[in-house]
């Protein structure tokens, strides 16, 4: 069976891409990475990609006068990579109706909240200050409106007293790098189903539809 091809856009280091390019590695991993594009030239990802001999391409958006014309500047290149799945991983843009539209449902993203909740950029910090005792992160198929769409699978972690932006972050992290491959996964393996805007998982376990790890 071939594997699916898919293009991961960054902006940044690169760290859920990572494990991605990890994930593809195993010859029974049913995806493989076809592309990663950036709209930032210095995102460090781009080396990540280079080491792993993945193809490269940047289009930066101060580039294009409009947003319609930079979102049309990424559907060429993503057209011309053959690629099925479009997987964001940092990629700190706002994607419109224009773009989605010819992606609908084949766009997915990964935000260090357990959606619907904390939207948006500044999450640890926001999460701490609301006195949450849980948070964690959620892989979602993209809709135009921020950090919406269906959702198909999160990973909870506990906020700890006395914890930071930072240590909150990293812990997420942690679950952010095990759940993307797995949301890959399943769609790659004709898995997902979308009724009424909910995520359907032929085949999986609650506990696979569901991730939970409060004791991490």
């Amino acid at each position: 069976m071939a594997k699916l091809k898919i293009a991961v856009l960054i902006s940044g280091r690169g760290s859920n891409l990572q494990a991605l390019i990890d994930a593809c590695r195993d010859a029974d991993y049913p995806a493989e990475i076809g592309l990663v594009l950036s709209n930032v030239g210095a995102a460090a990802g781009l080396e990540r990609a280079r080491e792993a001999d993945i193809p490269t391409a940047v289009i930066g958006h101060k580039d294009f006068e409009d947003r319609k014309g930079f979102e049309d500047a990424l559907l060429g290149e993503l057209g011309r990579a053959g690629v099925g799945l479009v997987c964001l991983a940092g990629f700190m843009r706002l994607l419109s109706e224009h773009f989605l539209r010819p992606w609908h449902n084949r766009v997915v993203n990964i935000h260090p909240s357990l959606l619907p909740s904390f939207e948006g950029v500044h999450v640890h910090e926001r999460v701490i200050e609301s006195g949450a005792r849980l948070s964690g992160c959620t892989v979602h198929i993209v809709r135009p409106a921020m950090d919406s769409g269906p959702i198909i699978i999160q990973a909870a972690v506990p906020v700890h007293p006395g914890d930071s932006p930072e240590t909150l972050a990293a812990r997420v992290l942690e679950q952010e790098h095990r759940i993307y491959p797995m949301a890959v996964r399943y769609i790659a393996e004709s898995r997902l189903r979308i009724v009424a805007e909910r995520v359907i998982i032929d085949g999986a376990s609650a506990p696979d539809a569901a991730l939970c790890n409060p004791s991490s």
